[in-house]
């Protein structure tokens, strides 16, 4: 179906981006043949590694490609977990990692215009100057790129509050599959202009078209950010009290974040260093935030005592820098300690209604027992998004990826059953695209490939990936 790629192919793309920017090197094309997904099936290597630094390259590369029919994987900072930035087809990986530009800073619309190379923590350094935030934030924000981030429309700690990246993402611009170069969305608070476009590339995988230039909507930095770690004696009882502690104090937190022992104790062993409660069954982190110190004292007491009356062992109050980051440094790590400490690993993030997270854990807990597997449970408890993680200790390569299989089938249909879906953040990709139909009738699946073809009728742009 696809062309292999041949000398002429590659005269072409050094031609477009110069020579320094194309690499057939073999330990380059292993270091572009697979993101943070465990496992040798996830692993493809690709044929080319063309690097772009501008709009004008992509879309030449774009049209070659579509011409030729050699496949394009896009790729950003590959810490993606689904498979997605696997060049499964072979052909090129086109990274954009070159384009890391910041490329304006409209205090007048509250907006930033960047490019999809750029780290997120440094977006949020440059806002925060200006007294402004931008609101993403995925516990790869140090490491990932904002290109990777809209194309998987990645959540983070702050859903609950602000929403996933594609809330904040105003506008795009994009390279089509043909070549053509087209803005989506502008600096408009309000736009009903035809189809919401600007949403359906948000989260589209890279699979539509590559994104060149986004267009972020920022606002307000709070004034004071007060973070609780909330130790409970069970999971279920942590669990239980987060939609209560809502409706029950009328406040919506900042983040609801949550670590279950196991989890936690990983974590410790590779930072090095403890958290209070070492022990307990499961730690809650509740971020609160305002420009009132004492309005704010006020929510962060009266959430705590909602914490002592349902089951909470302590409540321990970060309101410096210092405390703040040994907190989250805890949260954000644990991803790095899994993939450290375990050679195979399969992190997921089905997502529930808030109310159904703790029959999930229940559920989470016989398949675990069932399959013979250890799990650890951390996650987004404020918006429903788990990451259930299953850790090989002893089991072959054979053995744990036939039980895997079984396993993971098993979860998407309870957490189907219980009203949820099988990613809440991590997207399909390559690694979840087998179990699709789950959750997802052929009629739906069948609209899907169907915009799809109308982007990509040669069907090169990031082929393999969800269907």
């Amino acid at each position: 179906m696809y062309k292999k790629i041949e000398r002429e192919d590659i005269n072409y793309f050094i031609n477009v981006v110069g020579n320094v920017n194309v690499s057939s090197d073999p330990e380059k094309l292993d270091i572009y043949s697979h993101d943070e997904v465990s496992g040798d099936k996830y692993k493809y290597l690709p044929e080319l590694v063309v690097f772009s630094k501008n709009k004008e390259q992509i879309s030449q590369i774009m049209k070659y490609c579509s011409e030729n029919k050699i496949p394009i994987t896009p790729r950003s900072a590959g810490t993606g977990l689904s498979g997605g930035a696997v060049p499964v087809m072979g052909g090129i990986v086109l990274s954009t990692e070159k384009m890391n530009k910041i490329v304006e800073f409209d205090e007048e619309t509250l907006t930033i215009t960047v490019e999809p190379g750029v780290i997120p923590d440094d977006i949020q350094k440059v806002v925060s100057e200006k007294g402004l935030l931008y609101a993403g934030d995925p516990c790869s924000s140090d490491a990932s790129f904002i290109g990777g981030n809209v194309a998987e429309n990645a959540g983070g700690n702050k859903v609950i509050k602000y929403g996933a990246t594609g809330n904040s993402v105003m506008a795009l611009e994009a390279v089509l599959p043909d070549g053509s170069i087209e803005w989506f969305g502008g600096k408009l608070v309000k736009d009903v202009t035809g189809y919401d476009l600007v949403s359906l590339i948000v989260g589209s995988e890279g699979t539509l078209c590559i994104v060149t230039k986004i267009i972020l909507k920022l606002i307000p930095l709070s004034k004071y950010i007060v973070d609780l770690l909330v130790p409970f004696k069970t999971i279920e009882k942590a669990i239980e009290f987060v939609p209560k502690m809502i409706i029950e104090s009328r406040i919506i937190p900042t983040s609801i974040e949550f670590m279950d022992n196991s989890s936690l104790v990983l974590t410790e062993k590779f930072l090095n260093s403890t958290l209070p409660y070492s022990q307990a069954g499961a730690h809650l982190i509740i971020e609160l935030e305002g420009n009132d110190k004492e309005t704010l004292a006020d929510e962060y007491e009266k959430i705590g005592k909602y914490c002592i009356q349902n089951g909470a062992l302590e409540v321990f109050v970060a309101d410096n820098k210092t405390t703040r980051n040994r907190i989250w440094k805890a949260r954000k790590s644990i991803a790095e300690a899994i993939s450290s400490l375990y050679k195979d690993f399969c992190m997921e993030d089905v997502v529930v209604p808030i109310n159904k997270i703790p029959e999930l854990m229940s559920e989470v807990k016989i398949i675990s027992q069932k399959n013979d597997l250890d799990c650890i449970n951390f996650g987004h408890a404020g918006d429903g998004n788990i990451h259930v993680t299953f850790l090989n200790h002893s089991r072959s390569r054979k053995e744990w990826e036939n039980i895997i299989d079984i396993t993971l089938r098993e979860l998407y249909e309870k957490t189907f059953s219980l009203g949820g879906t099988l990613s809440g953040e991590h997207g399909i990709g390559l690694k979840r695209r087998p179990y699709l139909p789950i959750v997802m009738s052929k009629e739906k699946i069948k609209i899907m490939k169907g915009i799809k073809k109308v982007f990509d009728p040669e069907g090169i742009l990031n082929p393999g990936k969800i269907f």
